[in-house]
């Protein structure tokens, strides 16, 4: 084995920390952006919100300006003392401002568990079956289901508490008749169930409904509506009744204590039309006010070089500056050029919407495509169609019998009318859609359409079918 050296030349792309920020700063949404740029200003000195920033100070009044005249009482006039209370006014003022409080006023959200247990509290029990019962309730979902089996909890306890399924199933009836109903089910057909056991008995339809979804479920998810009222004998009327009786249930009753996991959205553009044209702006809700703090500098530039650490702190806050400046600047950039693309569809819809790629706006704007996908992700744009995210825009190339294009969402937009035209009694097949939009100049497969409508969920054609119902008197349906 011989040892040696030898030289050899290679290229690589070095990626430094300034176009690392860029790039990071350009993929993070509105309100990820507005985070980011916040803890920078508070880890940052030489950074400062412009509406926080302090006012610059001010002559003291104790110099008398050249300008003001001798006989001017009121410049001359000194300025009373501020009264400052004594330490125990102080402390008595503090104390009395902590028990008002607004905040120890305010209601904290009540989960579905604790609510449960808050009612088998008041519930007559015993104390065995009490904790059983907190057991279940501690393993229910967010949905309120237990998705847990009776033997895998009756496993989880100590043997020599001598707790068997039978317990655990006595312990789940109890649960099961805690408000909400439906609570504790194990089965979406349990949950309904429950929710009509604890109906009225003289709630109408409420026979007929237990009987679907006890024996009848499945022919109910498939609109086999002949066929049910053939099963349990009853007529198109109170079948109907029972329907919309099922359609008042709640499938996840635990919903009402769910947590509110709301996300908002903040616009990045705002498009409006400006004389016939249609303008994308920046939104000014998103850029922040942020600049650097020039007294700081300044002392930083006077400080000799050994303090790297002042110098290193006031480039991170120029390049910030840079990379906040150059991220918004191209998003207004491929703003623009969508709207330039898409200005047909601002005015007539999605019908309208033409084919376009990333790869066509990196193009025209002279930019990476992964550029413009950084750009398009978590970047919104408000119009007067709605709110849409930028890679909506974006729609594949279909070809049609006149040589033309067609984009794929303005297909999906012309189904989507056909199938709102159609006839409820006899809707169309995914094979005559697609012989629909042949005489049109489109011609899909079958399968294409069939991922369109997937796409769209909206139902097969045997789900969309309702049955043919005779015309009856209003006062007739009512009394039903």
């Amino acid at each position: 084995m011989s040892l040696g050296m030898e030289l050899r030349l290679r290229q690589h792309l070095a990626i430094t920390p300034q176009i690392q920020q860029a790039l990071r700063l350009l993929q993070l949404s509105s309100l990820e952006f507005a985070q980011e740029v916040e803890q920078a200003v508070s880890t940052n000195p030489f950074l400062e919100d412009e509406n926080e920033a302090p006012a610059m100070p001010t002559e003291s009044r104790e110099t008398t300006p050249l300008s003001t005249a001798e006989g001017d009482e009121t410049a001359r006039e000194p300025e009373e003392p501020i009264p400052v209370p004594a330490y125990d006014e102080r402390r008595q003022t503090q104390s009395h401002g902590d028990e008002n409080d607004w905040t120890e006023w305010t209601e904290a959200p009540v989960s579905l568990r604790e609510n449960l247990r808050t009612q088998l509290l008041l519930s007559p029990m015993s104390e065995r079956d009490r904790t059983l019962a907190h057991m279940i309730v501690d393993e229910l979902t967010d949905a309120g289901y237990l998705e847990t089996p009776l033997e895998e909890l009756a496993e989880m306890i100590l043997p020599e508490e001598h707790v068997d399924v039978r317990e655990l199933g006595a312990a789940l009836r109890y649960v099961q008749q805690l408000e909400p109903a439906g609570i504790g089910a194990r089965s979406l057909q349990e949950c309904l169930l429950l929710q009509l056991q604890a109906l009225d008995s003289e709630t109408v339809g409420r026979d007929i409904a237990l009987a679907i979804v006890a024996d009848h479920l499945e022919l109910l998810a498939h609109r086999e509506f002949p066929r049910l009222q053939q099963l349990l004998g009853c007529n198109e009327t109170a079948l109907h009744t029972a329907r919309a009786l099922i359609r008042t249930l709640d499938p996840r009753p635990g919903r009402t204590f769910a947590p509110d996991n709301t996300r908002y959205v903040v616009p990045d553009i705002i498009v409006r039309q400006v004389r016939g044209r249609w303008v994308a702006t920046l939104n000014p809700a998103v850029q922040p006010n942020v600049r650097l703090n020039r007294a700081y500098a300044e002392i930083a530039a006077g400080r000799s070089s050994g303090d790297a650490s002042f110098h290193r702190l006031l480039q991170e806050a120029r390049w910030l500056l840079r990379n906040v400046e150059q991220r918004f600047s191209t998003i207004q950039r491929v703003a623009n050029a969508i709207v330039a693309h898409q200005r047909v569809f601002f005015s007539y819809g999605e019908v309208a919407m033409k084919p376009l790629a990333l790869k066509d706006i990196a193009s025209e704007l002279k930019l990476h495509e992964s550029t413009v996908c950084r750009v398009t992700n978590g970047k919104y744009m408000a119009t007067p169609r709605g709110l849409f995210e930028f890679k909506y825009f974006f729609s594949r190339q279909l070809a049609t019998d006149d040589g033309g294009t067609c984009s794929a969402m303005a297909i999906r937009a012309l189904l989507k009318e056909l199938i709102a035209a159609e006839d409820p009694l006899h809707p169309l097949s995914d094979a005559q859609l697609a012989r629909l939009l042949a005489e049109q100049g489109l011609r899909l497969a079958r399968r294409t359409v069939t991922k369109y409508r997937t796409l769209m969920r909206v139902p097969s054609v045997e789900l969309r079918r309702v049955a043919q119902r005779p015309v009856m008197p209003v006062g007739v349906v009512g009394n039903a």
